[in-house]
């Protein structure tokens, strides 16, 4: 079986696809719940490998400028997660295999069982009194869920920013991420401290168009040995106006459609926003969609005004000729 070392599988990572590939040890998710501690599912790995894969600033030229929307969800959200990472996230994972470590990846989607664990919401008809059982009464019932924010922090991949999104020194929050971990010991990277990007300014908070992440609100947690704060997000309502809920950010709205509240979306993709029929009814009956919800906010707040934010502040080593704010925000009359 053929040795390895580190700068060797970062290396190959990277020809693979990946943009950021760092490692940390399994040791950092001492203290995390047991539904959602990676050591169950791999009781003998030693380290965890983090890798980043940029969403390119053009995936949302179109939502800055107001006139394309379609592509930041096609191939910045569902495309990445159901179908780029995992193609480089096994070959990465036969690589290891390859030289006689194991290897288990992490992919970027929902577990296969709900278990009031994962870090998204589930609709309340999801939410059943029963969901699985541990297979021993030492276990977690599957499948256990990792937080991806927890794990870019183990993995020192990047930060948890105020917004709870994960912050990377190279593109900030456009990035998104899976893991692997394996049995072999590699070498690991420096973990990137709190405050390192995020100053904790707000601005995610100030400018997201459905008001779902609170300036005055947090959730404190203890990762990697480090003390961690971050918003109190409210879920339903990012993914409420995640999916252009809130009108005045909507172009597809249309504007002859009256509802008393707009924030229907409370309880997860009612009827009422695509129609009963798909292009019969509804505000936005027009808008067709595969795998996600459609990306009509674009993040204004936790993705765009962050990212231009640490542009401004020098503080990403990715560098442009010109910067990513080009012009006043549009917004619907």
């Amino acid at each position: 079986m053929e040795k390895f070392k580190t700068t060797e599988l970062k290396k190959f990572a990277k020809a693979c696809g990946a943009d950021i590939c760092r490692i940390g040890a399994m040791s950092g998710f001492e203290g995390a719940p047991k539904q959602m501690d990676p050591r169950y599912i791999f009781p003998d790995a030693k380290s965890i490998i983090g890798l980043g894969f940029r969403i390119p600033r053009g995936y949302l030229r179109g939502i800055e400028e107001g006139t394309f929307f379609s592509v930041y969800e096609f191939m910045g959200y569902s495309g990445m997660n159901w179908r780029y990472m995992p193609h480089v996230l096994r070959q990465i994972v036969c690589y290891i295999e390859d030289r006689g470590y194991e290897a288990v990846p992490l992919p970027n989607w929902d577990a296969f069982a709900y278990n009031k664990s994962t870090d998204y919401a589930a609709p309340k008809d999801w939410v059943k009194p029963f969901h699985s059982r541990p297979v021993s009464p030492d276990k977690p019932a599957p499948d256990v869920a990792v937080s991806v924010r927890a794990a870019a922090v183990v993995s020192n991949l990047g930060e948890i920013g105020w917004s709870k999104m994960i912050l990377t020194p190279e593109f900030g929050p456009f990035v998104r991420c899976v893991f692997i971990l394996t049995e072999a010991e590699l070498e690991y990277d420096k973990p990137i401290p709190p405050g390192t990007l995020c100053d904790r300014c707000k601005l995610c908070a100030r400018m997201c168009t459905g008001q779902a992440i609170p300036a005055d609100r947090s959730v404190k947690l203890k990762i990697n040995g480090m003390e961690i704060e971050h918003a109190d997000l409210d879920l339903a309502k990012c993914s409420n106006a995640y999916s252009g809920a809130v009108r005045e950010f909507n172009p597809f709205w249309n504007p002859d459609f009256k509802m008393e509240d707009n924030r229907f979306m409370d309880e997860y993709l009612s009827k009422k926003y695509y129609g009963e029929r798909r292009c019969t009814d509804g505000p936005c009956p027009q808008i067709m969609h595969v795998r996600n919800n459609p990306a009509i906010e674009g993040g204004r707040g936790c993705l765009r005004a962050c990212y231009a934010h640490l542009e401004a502040q020098g503080k990403l080593t990715h560098k442009f000729y010109k910067p990513f704010k080009r012009h006043k925000e549009w917004k619907m009359e």
